[in-house]
């Protein structure tokens, strides 16, 4: 035993020796290693690992804490805190400790055991002292050692065939660097990677190319060591240089920025000041508008050619011009101009001007409002449409929901897209989508495409978005190539490598497929393509199979996809799938990949539920800051939508058309003082949440703030222990009512000041201080705080300081506290405080200057006034104003007091005036209205500009903004002038003064409400109603619900009963009595008589004599018509109707009818039989009777056409001319009605048919023929009745053999016969309207009578030419032709001419086209015929054979008449 204790003293003291010179932190792993070392052997033999384990089972702390800070002891058990002897030594070697801890634990407890077993031998130990030097050396071997066997590990590693391939990494990057201008410079790096990286050079992200500009940069690569060179520096060389290394593994880039400096460079030293002036605001414009954004720059000092840096954000993203987007900066303004506006734009635009001593930056938000919509209810166009994971024929495209969806629910969006270069837009999908998302399949690889979204609901689909950026169709490898721009530079060396022949090779299966995304539209795969696959491309082939059936079915077998994506369409949704995929090239088709897991047909992504609750916050005077509670699926949220709503509108309207992401939202464009409440909805890509809870009501107005520190404190009187202390109010409140002051106080003992001390604990509520037990002949300096309700404001600019000692002067002091009310365009009232001392004497009063804005003291009155307030009058409108007061005693006047603010005198919009009202209960009051009100304002009632303090007098009662002052008792004792200030406003105030003789008009007034009348709205009148009832009524105008009538005829009280029925309709006011008939007892006076409370009414209605005689007799006629209507009768009397075609008709209309009803038509008291021929004419329908008697004179006219016109009598004929008479009867009765249509009804039928006739008229029209001028007008009808008179130059025409005038047809015309110049002049025509005349005029002179002048002179040069040659009609036709309607007509017209001439036929100037009804020819060039089959009325006319060839026109024109067989026969009897 005592044997093994010495062997454990000489280890001890050998360890002692070995560990002088190292740490504690050594001595503590050894011997806590050992201890652990030694309990493991006499354990048992093989119980290493255990022994492992077990350490790390008890271990309570971690190895890197226990070995950093700790020392251990026995079982683990802290024992202190070790300090390391040398604490970088110990830094260097921690890593290579923590890599070799195992090994270390093992060699030291081997040699421990080693030691104890060996006890019972003579074992001598050898102690080799280390020097401190020693030690450090071996640990730094050690060091080194341990980094170049990690090394050696790292290169094993990356040599490693399975990852032989690795990305570009920079060993070296470049570094930033500054030169003066004229120098070269040069930048230097390593790259590493394989394969072999090819790097190029950027300057400001635009590659260099330095082969187009070799006598600027040079560019080498050796060893993988590149470096660029750029020559002759020069101050546009400042840039950032990137340098970007691609191989398969993907791109790095490296940075480094190269500042070119001046040698002369004027900035140098300078200290730029920058400050943004003329700022941009809020600012609002709509889709399709053009908005501009600008800022003045001032850089302080200007320096030569030195131009600050200007970035423009939106969103704190830098902005880049592009067609959307134009920037300018002229040097000392910026400008922001956004071209064509679209939601995109909205957001926050902030402007940072860059110099070299700092930066400054102003912000604001732009709104941007959706365009106007074509149809009512559609929605807004969707936005922020962008493209993701585009492939060869492959690309998701993604958008926004907009914020307002119409009148309805968007359904769906469908995507367009375009090739880039054309105009042709192709829809994508044919259902519309839900989903803010879509895959768009079938692009054309190497093409480029825009896309565009449009929104769908009931109402229809809205404007498309704006288009997104262009996306090339191509392997996202490829594209990352394109990127990295041209190879690295030529290195010199080729290097090739033999590769085993991969043609012919069928490719691998793709790897790692997986469901990128699901809904119940479409499932998009996404696979890696086959390692294996050959030089050539591979084509996939994707199949699918249904969840419980064993059969796999291709889905694009006619369409192979060339992109590792997919989007299959067309799923049944709620089922089940699996899918795989094949690779496919020109040596076959690969075996399937392995199978997804199934996957049902469904949405993922649920709708967002409701944002939390909304609280609005006043934020200025049209804008509140509204928070809210985010969305629970706030991970997988796009954005919110705001909406506001006017208090009791109901209509919502958008905050913010493009959708934000925070809890947060400024929303402006508000109306200030109205009250908004808001609510919020959240958007995904699946749609728009629930909206959340309505906010509070929050009324728009400016937020309240600290306010600014009072101004000019000065110091007015001074006495021996005492000072008063005098200040402006602050020029900003804060939003609301300055509360009041704290004062504060220092001594100055020449340039030593002490500390600021309080003066007042409660608050100043004054702008004067009178500052008691100072010390006499001290100096004292004032500072001033201003209190609001949002808290107290900075100290004031303090006083000068001013010696505290006896005031000496006879006269009184100023007068301070100066304060305006009641500021108006033409007067003020001014307010003070008398001054503190009086002087030698009391003060007795007061006088008060004023001055213009540029103008001189003058006194604002002759005499003293003893008040401390005066109005001042007489001012100028826009004018501003300075006042002051002076005090005078028995001494004399003293100074002049504070100069007041500059007042400027107008009259502020929404300035109300006292109103004095008296009520319905006599009580006279003062009313003040303010409509300024801000939250703590109160209205402050004062007499005579004091403050009141006999309630007795005067009661004040305040409700919102309105404040009402009663008088409880008006007498004499209430005269004087009466104000109200409302604090917490921009000086609203008011005053009325109450005088003598004002008090008197009240008091009249106040008595007539008191003891009032009732008044009436309406007097009593009578009116009838069905059945003859007689009606009296009267409304009254205001009364109460206790008003009561008493009913009184010829002084009588009459009451409810058989013959009178009363009412009194407290709702309206209206007092009735009714009587169903009125007898000859009933003639007198009725009256109405009203009590209400105090207040009483009459009204009275005397019927008598000839008054009582009508009304009677009108109720017996409405009560025999009320008995008429019950059965059949006639609503609207037998009259007549022209029509505009010139129809006269006969018309009624019925009532009450049944389908018994029995109805007869006479004529001349002959009943109109139903086998009549007139019978035809009779017409019912929706209630109307209706004869048609047609056009007046048609048929003569029709008939007599063949014959002579004198024969023609035109007008009602004997058959149609009559008493026409209409009965209607059935068991419920008869009634009947009647019309003359003789005589004065015949003749108020022809004034009809003249008047329709007449404004149908045409303006006259010229035509030439080779007989002369001919002038013309149609009217819709013609008879001999009507009265037509021609004039020239406003006299009648006389008619002879050269001037002619007659009628064809419905064409009235004047034909003179070789005109000449006499013949020029305005022609008219006029034509009798049934009254007057209706006149159409022609001005035949200038260039109308020229060119009809040359056109008759053409045709007398035409018919100059033989007779052989020129066109005409030889013969065939008749004048006349008369037909009986339902024949044939057939008619052929010998043609002359040569050149043989074209031919066409017309119909009162219309040419006729052949067809069914017409069948036109011309045979032989001789013979043209026409033939008309079943010719009818309406085939009469002037008709007319049309031959023309090049030597003249001539027509054969003849008139063809159609008339009626029964008309023939009647004639015949």
């Amino acid at each position: 035993m005592s044997g093994s204790i010495q062997v454990r003293r000489e280890r001890r003291e050998q360890r002692e020796l070995e560990t002088h010179y190292e740490s504690s932190y050594h001595r503590s792993s050894l011997s806590s290693v050992s201890h652990k070392s030694y309990a493991a052997h006499v354990s048992s033999k093989g119980v290493k690992t255990l022994k492992k384990k077990q350490v790390k089972k008890l271990s309570s702390i971690t190895k890197k804490d226990r070995r950093l800070y700790l020392a251990v002891g026995h079982e683990d058990e802290v024992i202190g805190y070790v300090v390391p002897v040398f604490r970088s030594s110990h830094l260097a070697t921690q890593e290579l400790m923590e890599s070799q801890e195992e090994l270390k634990e093992e060699g030291l407890g081997y040699v421990v055991m080693r030691n104890l077993f060996s006890r019972e031998t003579d074992h001598k130990i050898r102690v080799h002292k280390k020097s401190r030097s020693i030690s450090m050396r071996e640990s730094a071997e050690r060091m080194a050692l341990g980094k170049k066997m990690q090394e050696n590990m790292e290169f094993r590693k990356k040599m490693n065939l399975d990852s032989l391939t690795h990305p570009a990494e920079f060993v070296v990057k470049p570094r930033g660097q500054t030169v003066w201008e004229g120098k070269d410079v040069t930048l230097h790096c390593t790259v590493a990677g394989w394969p072999k990286p090819r790097v190029a050079w950027y300057k400001n992200n635009v590659l260099i190319d330095a082969k187009a500009h070799p006598e600027k940069y040079i560019t080498e690569s050796n060893y993988n060591m590149h470096s660029l060179e750029i020559k002759k520096c020069d101050f546009t060389d400042t840039a950032e240089y990137r340098i970007s290394a691609l191989n398969v593994k993907g791109e790095k880039s490296a940075f480094a920025s190269v500042i070119i400096k001046n040698g002369y460079s004027p900035e140098h030293g300078v200290t730029f000041r920058t400050t943004i002036i003329d700022k941009f605001g809020v600012a609002f414009g709509r889709e399709g508008e053009t908005m501009s954004l600008g800022c003045v720059v001032i850089v302080y000092p200007t320096v030569k050619r030195y131009q600050p840096e200007v970035v423009w954000y939106r969103n704190g993203v830098v902005l880049a011009p592009s067609k959307w987007v134009q920037m300018h900066w002229s040097g000392k303004q910026a400008t922001l101009t956004l071209v064509h506006l679209n939601k995109e734009d909205e957001g926050l635009y902030t402007l940072r001007v860059n110099t070299k001593s700092g930066f400054d930056t102003h912000s604001a938000y732009v709104f941007v409002r959706d365009a106007d919509v074509e149809v009512e209810g559609l929605p807004v166009a969707p936005l922020d449409v962008r493209c993701h994971d585009a492939n060869k024929d492959y690309v998701v495209v993604t958008w926004k929901q907009p914020a307002v969806e119409g009148s309805s629910p968007i359904l769906g969006y469908f995507i367009d897209r375009c090739e880039v270069g054309t105009q042709h837009w192709a829809q994508c999908n044919d259902t519309p989508v839900k989903y803010a998302r879509f895959p768009v399949t079938g692009l054309v690889e190497g093409r480029s495409y825009v896309f565009r979204v449009r929104a769908l609901n009931r109402s229809g689909v809205s404007h498309p978005s704006r288009v997104s950026d262009p996306v090339v169709a191509m392997d996202p490898s490829d594209r990352a190539r394109l990127r990295a721009g041209p190879s690295a530079p030529w290195t010199g060396m080729i290097k090739f490598t033999e590769e085993d022949p991969t043609v012919g090779v069928v490719p691998g299966p793709p790897s790692d497929l997986a469901v990128a995304e699901a809904t119940k539209s479409y499932v998009v795969l996404g696979w890696n393509p086959p390692v294996q696959r050959g030089h050539e491309g591979v084509v996939y082939y994707v199949e699918k199979c249904m969840v419980g059936t064993d059969t796999w079915q291709r889905v694009n077998t006619g369409m192979p996809v060339k992109s590792p994506r997919f989007a299959l369409f067309d799923l049944a949704e709620g089922k089940s799938y699996s899918f795989r995929v094949r690779s496919c090239n020109s040596a076959g088709v690969s075996e399937p990949s392995q199978e997804t897991k199934s996957i049902t047909v469904a949405d993922r992504l649920d709708l967002p539920s409701a944002p939390g609750p909304v609280v609005a916050i006043r934020n200025t005077a049209s804008s509140v800051v509204v928070t809210y509670g985010a969305s629970k699926e706030a991970q997988t949220l796009l954005r919110y939508y705001i909406e506001a709503s006017v208090v009791g509108s109901e209509v919502w309207v958008p905050c913010n058309n493009k959708p934000v992401k925070g809890t947060r939202f400024e929303c402006h464009g508000l109306n200030e003082g109205d009250k908004y409440v808001f609510r919020v909805k959240a958007v995904n890509s699946a749609g728009y949440s629930t909206y959340s809870g309505d906010s509070e009501a929050c009324l728009v107005k400016a937020c309240i703030t600290v306010p600014s520190p009072p101004l000019t404190v000065t110091m007015v009187e001074r006495v021996r222990d005492c000072m008063v202390v005098s200040w402006r109010a602050p020029a900003n409140t804060g939003g609301a009512d300055i509360r009041g002051y704290y004062l504060d106080y220092r001594t100055v003992k020449g340039s030593i000041k002490s500390q600021w001390r309080e003066i007042n604990v409660k608050i100043i509520t004054g702008t004067t201080y009178k500052v008691e037990n100072l010390k006499e002949n001290t100096l004292y300096e004032f500072q001033v705080r201003a209190v609001n309700q949002a808290g107290i404001s900075e100290g004031s600019v303090p006083s000068a300081a001013t010696e505290c000692k006896e005031w000496t002067v006879a006269v009184p002091g100023p007068p301070h506290g100066l304060r305006v009310q009641e500021v108006r365009k033409d007067s003020v009232v001014l307010l003070w405080e008398p001054p503190t001392f009086d002087g030698r004497g009391a003060v007795t009063g007061y006088y008060v200057d004023i001055k213009e804005e540029k103008g001189r003291w003058r006194g604002v009155q002759d005499r003293s006034t003893k008040q401390t307030f005066m109005k001042i009058t007489g001012l100028k409108e826009g004018k501003s104003y300075m006042l002051r007061v002076h005090a005078k005693n028995v001494v004399g006047v003293g100074g002049p007091s504070k100069t007041s603010d500059p007042i400027v005198a107008q009259t502020r919009p929404g300035t109300n005036e006292i109103v004095v009202d008296v009520d319905d209960n006599g009580v006279i009051s003062l009313i003040f209205e303010c409509s300024q009100m801000a939250q703590g304002s109160q209205f402050v009632w004062s007499k005579d500009y004091k403050a009141l303090t006999d309630t007795s007098r005067l009661t004040v009662q305040t409700v919102g903004g309105k404040s009402r002052a009663i008088f409880n008792d008006p007498s004499l004792e209430d005269l004087g002038t009466y104000s109200c200030f409302v604090t917490n406003t921009d000086g609203v105030s008011a005053s009325y003064t109450l005088t003598e003789e004002g008090l008197k008009r009240l008091l009249e007034i106040s008595h007539e409400h008191q003891y009032p009348i009732i008044p009436f709205k309406s007097e009593m009148a009578v009116e009838l109603q069905e059945k003859g009832r007689v009606r009296f009524w009267a409304q009254v105008a205001k009364f109460t619900s206790n008003c009561q009538v008493q009913y009184i005829f010829n002084d009588n009280i009459i009451t409810q009963g058989k013959k009178y029925t009363m009412n009194f309709d407290k709702s309206t006011g209206i007092i009735e009595m009714f009587m169903d008939s009125l007898e000859v007892t009933d003639e007198g006076t009725f009256t109405f008589n009203l009590v209400d409370g105090k207040g009483t009414g009459r009204t009275s209605l005397v019927l008598i004599e000839e008054e009582f005689a009508e009304i009677q007799k009108k109720s017996e006629f409405e009560r025999a018509e009320w008995v008429r209507r019950q059965g059949p009768h006639f609503v609207e009397y037998l009259s007549f109707e022209v029509t505009p075609e010139c129809n006269v008709y006969l018309k009624c209309k019925v009532g009450n009818m049944k389908t018994d009803t029995e109805i007869s038509w006479l004529k001349d008291g002959i009943e109109i039989a139903e086998d009549d021929e007139d019978a035809k004419k009779i017409g019912i329908a929706a209630g109307v009777l209706s004869f048609n008697i047609g056009k007046v004179g048609h048929r003569e006219k029709a008939n007599l056409m063949k014959k002579t016109r004198e024969n023609q009598k035109s007008g009602l004929s004997k058959k149609d001319a009559g008493v026409y008479e209409v009965t209607l009867w059935d068991e419920r009765g008869k009634d009947k009605t009647m019309l003359n249509l003789t005589e004065a009804g015949y003749q108020a039928v022809l004034s009809e048919m003249f008047r329709v006739i007449a404004n149908s008229a045409t303006e006259l029209k010229v035509e030439s023929t080779e007989h002369g001028i001919i002038l013309s007008t149609n009217v819709v009808h013609y008879f001999d009745e009507l009265r037509v008179g021609w004039l020239h130059k406003e006299s009648k025409i006389s008619y002879s053999d050269r001037v002619q005038c007659g009628v064809t047809g419905e064409q009235l015309w004047l034909k003179i016969k070789e005109p000449t110049n006499k013949d020029k002049g305005k022609y008219s025509i006029d034509i009798f309207d049934g009254k007057a005349n209706v006149k159409k005029v022609l001005d035949l002179t200038g260039k109308i009578w020229e060119e009809a002048f040359e056109e008759w002179l053409t045709f007398l040069l035409n018919c100059s030419i033989p007779l052989v040659d020129r066109a005409r009609v030889v013969g065939g036709l008749p004048d006349v032709v008369t037909i009986q309607e339902g024949k044939s007509l057939n008619l052929t017209g010998n043609v002359w001419g040569d050149p043989v001439p074209e031919v066409s036929w017309v119909k009162n100037d219309k040419q006729l086209v052949s067809d069914d009804h017409y069948t036109l020819k011309f045979e032989h060039g001789k013979f043209a015929s026409m033939t008309i089959a079943a010719v009818t009325a309406t085939d009469s006319g002037k008709y007319a054979l049309v031959v023309k060839n090049k030597y003249g026109t001539e027509a054969g024109e003849f008139t063809v008449s159609v008339y009626f067989p029964e008309d023939e026969a009647e004639k015949k009897e």
